[in-house]
């Protein structure tokens, strides 16, 4: 290179720097902007989210019963709509039978000391029923799913809260 071409090079660059610094001191007042109205963001959220968590610190035994009082009709429609249901009057016909099978040996135990008798009728066996079981994991699996569901609702409206203006 040349004496020429490095004072080229060198003017260039000095040029380019001048430039730098030009473009750089309007970028540095917009960053520095944008943390500050981040920061200022920040704190009215804060704030915002102290004023919502006092408010339902405050209310949280009325919503608490509101929520659990939300499933009375549910419950109720729940036990009429399973009465209908086929299935369950098969099912509760059978567990009557294991009743009714309790009550006759319940009977004749009673009767046989009544009898003075040697009690000889045996004592009542349980029978475990998977089926229960079953619609209660499954029930209780989209209970949880249901109250998921709600959880998301009572966070999206906090962030709401705090996202608005007022």
């Amino acid at each position: 290179m040349t004496t020429n071409e490095i004072e080229k090079a060198a003017e260039r660059v000095a040029k380019l720097r001048a430039q730098a610094e030009e473009i750089s001191a309007p970028l540095a007042d917009a960053q520095a902007q944008l943390e500050a109205a981040q920061e200022a963001e920040a704190a009215r959220k804060a704030e915002r989210g102290a004023v919502y968590d006092r408010e339902f610190a405050t209310t949280w035994r009325d919503r608490a019963d509101e929520a659990a009082n939300s499933g009375d009709d549910a419950h109720k429609r729940f036990y009429e709509l399973l009465t209908a249901e086929p299935w369950f009057a098969a099912y509760v016909e059978y567990r009557a039978a294991r009743h009714k099978r309790r009550h006759v040996l319940d009977e004749a135990q009673r009767a046989q000391r009544a009898s003075r008798e040697e009690v000889t009728v045996p004592e009542q066996r349980f029978y475990a029923i998977a089926i229960l079981s079953d619609i209660e994991d499954h029930a209780e699996k989209m209970a949880h799913e249901k109250a998921a569901a709600f959880s998301s609702e009572l966070r999206e409206k906090r962030d709401e809260f705090l996202d608005s203006k007022d």
